[in-house]
């Protein structure tokens, strides 16, 4: 799959989101914080699918070439049901939270089903990365590596400034943060790690 047809595919996930978002607010009479989980849902593949317009060319060949050969064509037949799943367990968990669920255990479960999704996830990234050649996996790991690297020192001066009473962060939203923060920085890093290495 070329980087043109997985923008294209943020595209439709995205405006599906909106869809349901617009039926949920004039026909289905949703609760706001519905609507706006899916519009936020929609609006975040939207504006991923626009990054894929603002890379280089020669990172969209190198994309391209990499997802054509079979570990690529898997990796990414593997992550589009993924998103998909992810979404829907995202909105449905806290759709079915906010309307009150007196067992604690069920609760919980409920609230942690989205992570599934990013556990399938890094299965599919793992599986990714024994399959990839050489350098490939070099440029990947040292990608994987600076991100990680990059977020807990992130995440630790966080802490610092919390506990100084320098700064305020609300600790759920800090935490559901740190998985998108460290693919955000594993993205850039992959980038400067290619264009050295390529």
């Amino acid at each position: 799959m070329t980087l043109h047809r997985w923008m294209w595919g943020f595209v439709l996930i995205g405006l599906g989101c909106l869809a349901l978002a617009g039926a949920g607010q004039w026909l289905l009479h949703w609760p706001n914080d519905a609507v706006h989980t899916w519009l936020g849902i929609g609006c975040g593949y939207l504006a991923g699918s626009l990054m894929f317009l603002l890379v280089p060319r020669w990172w969209r060949q190198h994309c391209d070439e990499m997802y054509a050969q079979p570990a690529g064509k898997r990796y990414i037949r593997a992550l589009l049901p993924i998103m998909v799943f992810y979404s829907l367990t995202l909105f449905g968990s806290i759709w079915v939270i906010k309307r009150g669920i007196a067992s604690v255990p069920l609760r919980a479960v409920i609230a942690v089903l989205p992570a599934l999704a990013i556990v399938l996830l890094m299965r599919a990234g793992l599986r990714y990365l024994r399959e990839i050649d050489e350098l490939q996996r070099r440029i990947e790991t040292e990608a994987i590596g600076a991100a990680s690297l990059l977020v807990s020192v992130l995440y630790f001066a966080g802490g610092l400034l919390e506990k100084a009473k320098v700064l305020h962060f609300d600790a759920a939203a800090a935490m559901i943060w740190v998985f998108p923060l460290l693919m955000l920085c594993y993205g850039g890093a992959k980038y400067i790690f290619t264009r050295r290495y390529l």
